[in-house]
């Protein structure tokens, strides 16, 4: 990278205000640097975009509105880059979307310049967009639709008309072969019977058609009343058409009069009932199909069991349990006719949640159980297959029968299945003792539930209160509280908790909590609990009454959250400084302090009144005045603080991304940098009087610093010079620069700057990379892009975009449109490119350097595009070191010479207007770099020189 002529100051001495650097180099003498700062005017520019790939592409095309297409294969790698100028540095974002609904675009959501997705999925196909923006002007936006190409292998299916489906294929019946594969873009489809070729109207027993109800171009092969040359072997071959280099895929179906839909059968019962713990069998057999089916399993939970085992048509399921109960399935598929389909049922046996309840006497309002009176006990589990459920009653550990005054209900259709009902009639004293409900199943194997209820004297029914000072409950955030309801009754209750005052979870995620003490414990407790909550008896294990209640109030107290929390505040001396400080949420809020503080320095406290925050002003800033200031806001849970950094610190620089390459020297083993930055905010704080620069080289450790003073004040936007010279090639360096101000030192800012040996440019930006139009020429050359240039006069000649395929982006072209006259000359002239001999005789052996460069030759007029060597101190120029002449086509096409000078260097592009309108030559892309060219082109018949042209 190389654009200016550094020659001034190589041979001009140094400014009185340059100081000398020291710099010592590892296994070198010392070198020593002029550091010279050239403040020079605003330089801000609002950003500018254009999107280039790299990578995998298959083709680049522009669709309307000047939008472009990126056509890629699948698994390739995806690399697009977004190229950026403007000043400041903009930033970039890139995000995608997929028709009219927004990605969360979780794998390409970047702010760099490159986005690059590694083996890309049909899924990720899309508008990819970059946006740039850096606070000038409005953003700046570019999109290209990424289309991702696959083909998946065909899959051939052959179905007969319903009305004629039979096992086998005989003869006079219809049968269709249908060929579909999954494609982007759209696949073609081509049969083939044997090695003959398939085709509408070359066989009067053959159809091929795409029917209304298929989607894409699926297409079907009809063969009507099948003849004995119809069993053969069928090819079905889908293609691209080689796009992205996808080859065609092709698959054979063989179609025979044994061929014939799947049929199974499962050698196993349905259902299936079995304990926990048994290893389960099921096998599937084909009874029919041709060609041989495939046999395989699923589940009704969509997915077998991990410990499931799958061999042939046997699904073993090695010690069941209830989680693995359901419908499992044997499907049986040869791709002919519709896939056979048997299931069968697996039941695990089990018994689980047994729970009771008393129901007092129903026929008088009265929740208590009376001698005289009816009591029901009622007992529920949930039984696995609940047929077989059975249960059987206990008092007193001794069986019991129905009888008229104790009647037993085996199942009650009135409540929940699985439950048995127990109705004493006519309650006598004697009744009194331990009824007990067994549950089990008939097949045993289940362990049985058993559950006891004591009916007495003392058994009474609940009652629920508050203990007194636990409602309302005041808490502090984060702490863990217990909510407690007591409870009373005979047998003891469940308590269910649940929100009283709005639908809301209870902390744990639930709807409900259950507690068995009545008692809810909530553990670091936050301010969004704060509410109402309801405590209730459960019918289970209990009474079946109405339900108790009562609501506990819960109120978090939380200290205040105040905004700002930290915030800096950077200003000069002499200025105000206004801090503020406001109350978003405190709870008590009733009562709130505030104090500011410098340090530990108390400046001033009090209490808020009717406002929501607090302010804090320095009249006048002094050097004792920097430093941290808080707000701490006050109340009884704690303290809420505001945080501000009050500082002279300036802002960082921001390098100027923009520059030009390094600079050529006078010395073949050094070269320069022309370091360019605006200063951030330089008016937010006290006038910057120095920079402080920091230079060295990338790998080392010791940094060489020198101070630039500055002179005046520098405005927003003004761009700041600074030339580095005596950098070793090829080496790279890490430059550091930091501003200075009366309170010290600022934000430092770091780049890399690299040696490439390479000048490039593709006229992107107005400087044109201090390119010049020859003074002594006819016309000059033009800078234009394809999206704005008017060619309706001269439609037949010039790109249509720019050497990397967009319209936004900007090249150098003659208009050879009236006044133009045939044989006029436009010179587009190079910067200098220093060459200095390596001894004071004259070069032996001069250095070589590539000099290369896209052009664009299209119309019937087209004149001649020469390349020129100017050097320095010759009188008479040389002739061209390329040349060519005539229409080329209308491609970019590129040119590489070699040259050689022995001198300070200028390359020149001359374009010569033909006998026409139509003779626009363009030229986009140079590039010089050091050293021979490789690969060249072949020698053209157009070329008197030692390059050559890409075709």
């Amino acid at each position: 990278m190389l654009p200016v002529d550094a020659a001034q100051l190589n041979h001009n001495p140094p400014p009185k205000n340059a100081k000398p650097v020291t710099v010592e180099k590892s296994g070198r003498r010392p070198h020593r640097y002029w550091i010279v700062c050239i403040i020079t005017r605003s330089s801000r520019a609002p950003p500018t975009v254009r999107i280039v790939h790299s990578g995998h592409a298959c083709n680049v095309e522009e669709e309307r509105h000047t939008e472009r297409v990126y056509t890629i294969r699948e698994g390739e790698t995806l690399e697009l880059t977004c190229l950026v100028t403007g000043h400041p540095r903009p930033q970039i974002r890139w995000t995608k979307t997929a028709g009219s609904v927004s990605d969360r675009f979780q794998d390409s959501s970047v702010f760099n310049e490159t986005l690059h997705i590694s083996k890309i999925q049909r899924h990720q196909g899309g508008r990819y967009y970059c946006k740039a923006e850096n606070g000038l002007g409005s953003p700046a936006i570019k999109s290209i639709r990424v289309d991702v190409y696959y083909l998946d292998d065909p899959l051939v299916t052959v179905h007969q008309s319903v009305g004629e489906a039979k096992e086998q294929f005989y003869y006079e019946r219809t049968v269709f072969l249908r060929c579909v594969a999954n494609s982007n873009p759209p696949v073609r489809y081509s049969w083939h019977r044997g090695r003959d070729v398939l085709s509408q109207g070359s066989d009067k027993g053959v159809e091929i058609y795409e029917p209304f109800f298929t989607q894409g171009e699926t297409k079907i092969l009809k063969l009507k009343n099948l003849r004995p040359q119809d069993y053969a072997n069928y090819s079905c071959i889908a293609s691209v058409r080689n796009v992205c280099g996808i080859s065609d895929r092709n698959i054979v179906f063989k179609l025979t009069n044994k061929t014939a839909s799947p049929s199974i059968k499962l050698l196993v019962e349905d259902p299936i009932v079995v304990n926990p713990g048994q290893t389960v069998s099921l096998v599937c057999i084909t009874t029919g199909g041709e060609p041989n089916p495939t046999l395989s399993w699923v589940s009704s939970s969509d997915s077998l069991p991990e410990k499931s085992v799958v061999k042939g048509g046997t699904l073993t399921l090695p010690a069941i349990t209830s989680d693995e109960a359901g419908v499992y399935s044997c499907v049986a598929s040869n791709n002919v006719g519709n896939p056979a389909k048997k299931s069968t049922t697996i039941v695990v046996r089990a018994l689980k949640k047994g729970r009771f309840w008393i129901t007092p006497d129903p026929y008088h309002n009265d929740d208590n159980i009376q001698i005289g009176r009816e009591v029901k006990i009622s007992c529920q589990v949930e039984a696995t297959p609940p047929e077989e459920l059975i249960f059987g009653w206990l008092k007193n550990g001794r069986a019991m029968r129905s009888s008229e005054r104790m009647v037993i209900t085996q199942t009650d259709p009135d409540i929940s299945p699985g439950t048995t009902n127990l109705d004493i009639i006519d309650l006598k004293f004697t009744d009194f003792g331990t009824y007990t409900c067994v549950a089990a199943l008939k097949g045993g194997g289940i362990p049985e539930i058993s559950i006891d209820v004591n009916i007495s004297s003392t058994t009474v029914p609940p009652n629920l209160t508050v203990p007194r000072g636990k409602s309302p409950l005041v808490v502090r955030e984060g702490d863990t509280v217990e909510l407690e309801c007591l409870v009373s009754g005979k047998p003891k209750p469940i308590i269910l908790w649940s929100r009283a005052d709005k639908e809301a979870p209870m902390p744990d995620g639930s709807l409900q909590a259950e507690s068995y003490d009545g008692v809810l414990r909530i553990v670091n407790v936050s301010r969004e609990m704060t509410g109402s909550y309801r405590c209730q008896t459960s019918q289970f294990n209990g009474f079946n009454v109405k339900p108790r209640e009562a609501v506990v109030e819960l109120i978090v107290q939380y200290p205040p959250s105040v905004e700002p929390v930290l915030l800096e505040m950077r200003q000069g001396l002499g200025r105000p400084v206004v801090m503020n400080c406001r109350v978003l949420r405190a709870h008590p809020s009733r009562v709130l302090r505030y104090e500011w503080r410098l340090g530990n320095r108390l400046l001033h406290a009090g209490h808020f009144d009717q406002s929501d925050e607090t302010e804090y002003t320095v009249k006048s800033l002094n050097r004792e005045g920097w430093g941290e200031y808080t707000c701490d806001v006050n109340n009884e849970a704690g303290a809420g603080r505001c945080t501000f950094l009050v500082t002279g610190k300036a802002y960082p620089p921001e390098f100027y991304y923009d520059t030009y390459s390094p600079l050529w020297q006078n010395r073949p083993t050094v070269y320069g940098f022309k370091l360019q930055w605006t200063q951030m905010n330089p008016n937010a704080v006290d006038r910057i009087v120095a920079y402080r620069l920091g230079i060295r080289q990338t790998g080392l450790q010791r940094w060489w610093e020198q101070e630039i003073p500055v002179d005046g004040t520098i405005t927003k936007g003004e761009l700041n010079t600074h030339n580095l010279t005596e950098l070793i090639k090829p080496a790279a360096y890490e430059v550091r620069l930091t501003p200075i101000t009366r309170f010290g030192e600022g934000d430092s800012t770091i780049r890399i700057i690299t040696y490439s040996g390479e000048f490039h440019c593709s006229f992107e930006e107005e400087p044109i990379c201090m390119f010049t139009q020859d003074k002594n020429d006819d016309f000059d050359w033009t800078r234009h892009s394809a999206a704005t240039r008017d060619t309706k006069y001269t439609p037949n000649t010039g790109p249509s975009d720019d050497r990397s395929g967009s319209k936004q982006g900007f090249y150098m072209y003659i208009e050879t449109s009236r006044p133009r006259k045939e044989g006029e000359v436009a010179r587009l002239v190079s910067p200098f490119f220093n060459v200095v001999p390596k001894n004071p005789y004259g070069i032996a052996n001069p250095p070589a350097y590539c000099f290369s460069f896209f052009f664009h030759m299209y119309g019937k007029h087209i004149g001649t595009l020469n390349a020129f060597l100017r050097q320095k101190g010759q009188t008479a120029a040389e002739g061209p070191a390329w040349s060519l002449s005539g229409n080329q086509g209308d491609r970019w096409k590129q040119a590489k010479v070699s040259i050689h000078p022995t001198a300070s260097f200028q390359v020149v592009l001359e374009g010569i207007r033909g006998p026409g309108i139509e003779g626009d030559i363009a030229i986009d892309d140079v590039t010089l770099e050091e050293g021979e060219c490789r690969d060249l082109p072949p020698i053209s018949k157009h070329k008197n020189t030692e390059g050559g042209v890409y075709p």
